[in-house]
């Protein structure tokens, strides 16, 4: 993909300068709007800056997709353009959206621009068969095309892994897109993430994996490194899984336990799993009394509503019962589906909705809480 100019475009405006700089949605004696730039693949806020005095509007072709310089070409005549990134919100579309599970030819390790992590997240799919304990109404997962492997080599997983590692933090991964448009501020390697296509703690040698990336890591000079376990809590009373989580503990692991209902109704509506709510619960509560916990909690509308006032509530209370039981708690993430669900009948609230809930949790419970938007 790398040098090959994307096919989707977007609009964006640009001016006309003699001399200087104009700001995008200003007019001056010095500057006249030239109409939309057909900018690959992402739009942005800009300021534009103009080598050559152009007659008329135009519409340009921007022939390089990556960087802040690019050129472009207007009735023959080669326009230098300076474009600058002022806000994320306004990059069509999010790259918090693209969370691909693929990258080159990795079977298994894959980059992200984590909104959550604020920043790059290498995740490890230790479920390419995606085989999942759940069946969220919301999951990104298409589990209705066939999977590319069943069997996770482990092995591969440490080579995929190196190599993201280093080309992470060397910036060799800022070269190609989509990661070339990455804001320069979130341009740092944050966590490796065991997460993918299913529950990653339903891998039989959980334990192991954990302790042959942590060792990588350390190898590489990145004992620093985040490792995050991104999991629906439902197998923490395994072994294998509560020796992983002992391994984590040790090497700078987090653990981001899913938590998205209140009540088990509402809990089977969006999970539709077999697995009782009060195991959840437990295996939660047990966990947070080892080390502390991060609580992911997706919120949606479903059939165009979204949650009730007293499933909210319902939810504060469960997790006032973990801190009660003696349970910590370092974080409450409360965020919107940003990306396409399994059900067309599930969209995203709105960043008022959201808001609105996260203050909610901070009242009720007294918990650190982030808001994160679609």
């Amino acid at each position: 993909m790398s040098g090959q100019e994307p096919t989707s475009c977007c609009a964006i405006k640009v001016y006309r300068l003699n001399h200087g700089t104009a700001n995008e949605g200003t007019t001056s004696r010095s500057s006249q709007r030239l109409g939309p730039v057909n900018k690959p693949s992402m739009g942005c806020r800009a300021d534009g800056q103009f080598s050559n005095s152009i007659a008329r509007p135009r519409l340009l072709r921007v022939s390089r997709p990556c960087g802040n310089a690019y050129n472009c070409r207007v009735d023959n005549q080669t326009v230098s353009l300076q474009l600058i990134v002022r806000d994320m919100s306004a990059v069509t579309p999010p790259l918090h959206t693209l969370h691909s599970r693929h990258y080159r030819d990795n079977k298994f390790v894959y980059p992200v621009l984590s909104r959550r992590s604020k920043g790059i997240s290498l995740g490890v799919n230790l479920n390419p068969d995606k085989i999942c304990n759940f069946d969220c109404i919301y999951c990104q997962v298409d589990r209705r095309s066939e999977a590319e492997t069943d069997f996770v080599d482990l092995q591969q997983v440490l080579d995929e892994l190196r190599h993201l590692l280093e080309i992470a933090t060397n910036g060799q991964l800022y070269a190609d897109e989509p990661f070339c448009q990455v804001p320069e501020h979130l341009r740092r390697l944050n966590d490796i993430a065991f997460s993918g296509d299913g529950e990653p703690t339903t891998y039989r040698n959980f334990d192991e994996i954990i302790s042959q990336v942590a060792q990588l890591k350390d190898e590489l000079g990145l004992a620093a490194t985040k490792m995050v376990l991104i999991t629906n809590a439902s197998m923490f009373h395994r072994p294998a899984v509560e020796r992983g989580l002992a391994l984590l503990d040790q090497h700078q692991g987090e653990i981001w336990a899913k938590l998205d209902a209140g009540t088990a109704d509402y809990y089977h509506l969006i999970d539709r799993t077999k697995i009782p709510f009060q195991q959840i619960l437990d295996n939660i509560s047990a966990a947070a009394k080892i080390r502390p916990l991060v609580i992911q909690s997706l919120f949606m509308r479903v059939n165009s509503e979204p949650p009730t006032v007293t499933e909210l509530e319902a939810y504060c209370d469960r997790l006032n019962e973990i801190l009660t039981a003696g349970g910590q708690l370092s974080l409450i993430q409360v965020y919107t589906v940003s990306r396409t669900p399994a059900e067309s009948y599930v969209a995203s609230l709105s960043n008022q909705e959201v808001d609105a809930i996260a203050t909610l949790v901070r009242q009720r419970t007294g918990l650190p809480t982030e808001a994160y938007y679609a």
